[in-house]
């Protein structure tokens, strides 16, 4: 955000905080969907994926894991590959969050990991400084005890489209996203084995959750189609 949107913030924080809070009161809360959170699937060359994150990584806002992010991307690969795949995602995590979980993993192999957080990390004003220090050093963690050939960062969607938030909210979470996006692909394009991958799904009702707040079952299949295709180039 530029120096003038600071000064706009600090002066509508009162109103801020109070969006936030109705929000937080009014949105609905939607469950983790169930289904399957490890599995092999496919055949052809073998390949051991990773998942993992916070809400949108764990599928909230599709009926069943099939639906979700993980369900799609493994069954976009399964034609291709034998994938071992694992999920381990919950609401509510941020980077740090998922930093302290692959901090106390046991060591184990994984061809890719795909990671989703941010929008926690937004709204609870996570700093850029963190933000990056936090992603070097998951991706060293990643790189030692996973043996991680490939890297996939998701960057934080356009909360500056989220329904759920009214304006101004909207559009102060939207320039804290653009923010940690900003420092992310900075940060780590163009580093060995990583890459970030921006959310393209069509900022339309038809792809959103019932809460206004989360991807729905079109838009886990757009960015699992996505995150397969540049999958297949490495591999």
């Amino acid at each position: 955000m530029r120096d003038n949107g600071y000064a706009f913030a600090i002066l509508m924080m009162p109103l801020l905080l109070a969006q936030a809070l109705h929000v937080r009161r009014v949105t609905p809360r939607l469950p983790e969907p169930p289904g399957e959170r490890s599995g092999i699937f496919g055949s052809g060359r073998d390949l051991r994926l990773m998942i993992i994150g916070d809400s949108a990584a764990a599928g909230v806002g599709a009926r069943c894991q099939r639906q979700a992010l993980s369900g799609r991307l493994v069954a976009f690969l399964g034609g291709d590959f034998r994938v071992t795949w694992k999920l381990d995602a919950q609401t509510g995590r941020t980077i740090k969050d998922v930093l302290a979980l692959l901090a106390t993993a046991a060591p184990g192999k994984a061809d890719v990991v795909v990671v989703s957080v941010g929008v926690n990390d937004t709204t609870r004003g996570t700093s850029v400084k963190k933000w990056i220090s936090r992603h070097e050093q998951l991706i060293d963690i990643a790189n030692r005890k996973f043996d991680c050939r490939h890297i996939l960062l998701s960057s934080v969607p356009p909360m500056h489209l989220f329904p759920a938030l009214p304006q101004p909210l909207r559009w102060y979470l939207g320039e804290r996203a653009k923010r940690l996006n900003l420092a992310l692909e900075h940060h780590f394009t163009g580093c060995g084995g990583c890459r970030v991958v921006s959310h393209d799904f069509p900022p339309e009702p038809d792809f959103m959750a019932a809460d206004g707040f989360h991807p729905g079952p079109a838009a886990y299949s757009h960015w699992a189609r996505h995150l397969a295709d540049i999958i297949r180039t490495f591999m």
